[in-house]
């Protein structure tokens, strides 16, 4: 059984919600400011592609962004829906999460969003010299996805 004293409980919310605005920035923003949310060293792994640093970050998100913007039928409607988040404290400024993403995407061609995908996801978050909680580490698995 988790039990949380009063600051952990403070600083789960803030963990949340820095998950929250990752996920939110990815569907309104197609990710160009994610790297405001990660760490200046963090690890970042998209599609088993392992980024070093908050430059490569912002160049990844960027570079999709202008990927997509060159198809015909443009940017895709992406929407992130997170479940079952668990936060571990390693200590007062470090944390491990797990939680479950659905994505659904227009990607197919149809105007009516299906689930894409679903992954398990791990990221480390760290609270840094300015308070603010930023990710540290992030990867997924995804374990199951849409078959054309």
């Amino acid at each position: 059984m988790v039990k949380f004293n009063m600051q952990q409980a403070v600083d789960f919310s803030a963990v949340q919600e820095l998950i929250n605005e990752w996920a939110r920035d990815l569907d309104m923003h197609e990710g160009l400011h994610v790297a405001d949310l990660v760490t200046q060293d963090c690890s970042y792994t998209v599609r088993n592609a392992p980024l070093r640093g908050r430059a490569a970050v912002d160049k990844f998100y960027r570079d999709r962004l202008t990927r997509l913007s060159a198809q015909p039928e443009g940017v895709p409607t992406q929407r992130h829906m997170i479940s079952n988040l668990c936060v571990r404290f390693h200590n007062a400024n470090e944390v491990s999460t797990t939680f479950s993403l659905i994505y659904f995407s227009t990607a197919s061609g149809s105007d009516r969003p299906d689930p894409a995908a679903a992954a398990d996801v791990r990221m480390d978050c760290r609270r840094e010299d300015d308070e603010h909680w930023r990710i540290a580490s992030f990867d997924s698995n995804q374990i199951f996805r849409r078959v054309p």
